[in-house]
This record gives structure tokens, C-alpha cells and sequence, in this order.
């Protein structure tokens, strides 16, 4: 008889599905493992797994509600109910505590890549709009097609935030970076950047300008929970 299976014994596998990567998204974010998580949730891994690596995989509420307990999320964000909203439409934390990021902090919440939000000068009024960015020795480039509205940032003094919001756990981040964006004309330069980027336009189609922003201003702020210190032992 073959011996049962543990949590540890199930390897981790690509997830499938908006369900499955969001459950693998979630347990990243709180550093769990597979098995961890189903444990927590009072499910067998192999069903977790079956969860994430399956897009047709149709769990019923106890299992996500289950689930969104020891995730700190909720059902609706689970299925996908929240897809549409427009981040921190939740309620405010009882006691919020606002700090401001150092420039470290800044750097490294930046080096995470992925969408940020840049406001471009125009004739009629600044436009903002979002682009998939990555940092490449301390610039921020990005790449778009010509006479796009990310590509009027070339010459321009711009401003550039990029933000992560937590709705359930009333907490979140933004980093807001102010410098002058240059058109990459040196094809070499064009070269380098492809091959070091981390986040490519889901946009997709041809977008072969790249632009890249020189901070000369970079600020953060974060919010979260208030921290009580422990009470002394004894």
C-alpha cells in the first residue's frame, strides 16, 4: 500500500485558470506553501492542487470561503468579483498608520516592475495613462508605439506612480517618480533594453519606441494598520 501522501509531498505546478492563479498569487503574497495552505484550510493538498492546475475546477463556498479565511481575502476577490473595481473601495483600517518610504524602500517596491501609471504633458491638459514598465539601472523604460500617447513623454519633464492596493487588509503602498523622459534613439542602447526588461506591453502589436525616464525626484508613502507593541512578559 503505498504510504499517504503529505502536504510537503505535493510539488508546486504552474496554475491554470483565473482561479487557480489567483490562489497561487494570494499564497505568494503571504509566503505559504501548497501544502501549508491546505492545511490551514482543512482540505488535502492534492485537492488544492487539482484547484490551481485545473481552469474548470468548480469548488464549492465552504471550500472558498475556507480558502479566502486563511488567504486574508475574500470570495468575491477569489472568483474574480472584484475584477472590475477600481482598487480601495473598501473601508478605511480602525487605527491607520502613515509613513513615508525611504528612498531604498522606494527603489525596491519600483524593482518589482509591472503597470504604473504615467502623466504625460499635452497642448490640452496632462494625460495619464497606464504602461508596463521595468527599471533598468535606475531608469524607468518603457516600450510603445510611435505617436502613442506614452511616446509624447519624449523630451518631457514627467511624473510616473506606481501603487499596490489591499482592499481586505485596508493597506497599501505608492511610489511617485518625478524626472525627464528621453526617446532611445542608439539602436545598441534599443538592444540592451530588450534583453534586460522584465515586463513586455500587454498591449501587444508593434511597439518599438522605447522611452526611458531619468528620476531626479522619487518619494514614497505607505498605510497600513497601526502596530501595538507587545505587552511585557511577567
Amino acid at each position: 500500500m503505498a504510504a499517504e501522501q503529505t502536504p510537503t509531498q505535493v510539488t508546486e505546478g504552474p496554475p491554470a485558470g483565473d482561479l487557480g492563479r489567483r490562489l497561487a498569487a494570494r499564497r505568494a503574497v503571504l509566503g505559504l506553501s501548497l501544502g501549508e495552505t491546505a492545511e490551514r484550510a482543512g482540505m488535502a493538498p492534492s485537492y488544492l492542487a487539482h484547484l490551481e492546475r485545473h481552469p474548470g475546477a468548480a469548488p464549492n463556498r465552504g471550500a472558498l470561503l475556507s480558502l479566502a479565511g486563511v488567504l486574508g481575502t475574500t470570495v468575491s476577490a477569489l472568483t474574480g468579483g472584484h475584477a472590475d473595481l477600481p482598487p480601495g473601495t473598501g473601508r478605511a483600517g480602525h487605527t491607520p498608520e502613515f509613513t513615508e518610504l525611504t528612498r531604498t524602500e522606494c527603489g525596491d517596491l519600483l524593482a518589482t516592475h509591472g503597470v504604473g501609471r504615467l502623466a504625460v504633458p499635452t497642448a490640452q491638459a496632462p494625460v495619464i495613462v497606464p504602461v508596463n514598465y521595468s527599471v533598468v539601472d535606475g531608469l524607468i523604460v518603457f516600450r510603445t508605439a510611435r505617436g502613442a500617447t506614452p511616446s509624447l513623454a519624449a523630451g518631457c519633464p514627467v511624473a510616473f506612480e506606481v501603487d499596490r492596493i489591499d482592499d481586505v487588509f485596508s493597506e497599501g503602498w505608492s511610489v511617485l517618480v518625478r524626472g525627464h523622459a528621453r526617446m532611445v534613439t542608439d539602436l545598441g542602447e534599443a538592444q540592451r533594453l530588450a534583453r534586460q526588461v522584465h515586463s513586455t506591453p500587454w498591449a501587444g502589436g508593434r511597439r518599438d519606441v522605447w522611452v526611458r525616464i531619468q528620476p531626479y525626484a522619487v518619494t514614497g508613502r505607505r498605510i497600513g494598520p497601526l502596530a501595538v507593541p507587545e505587552a511585557p512578559v511577567g
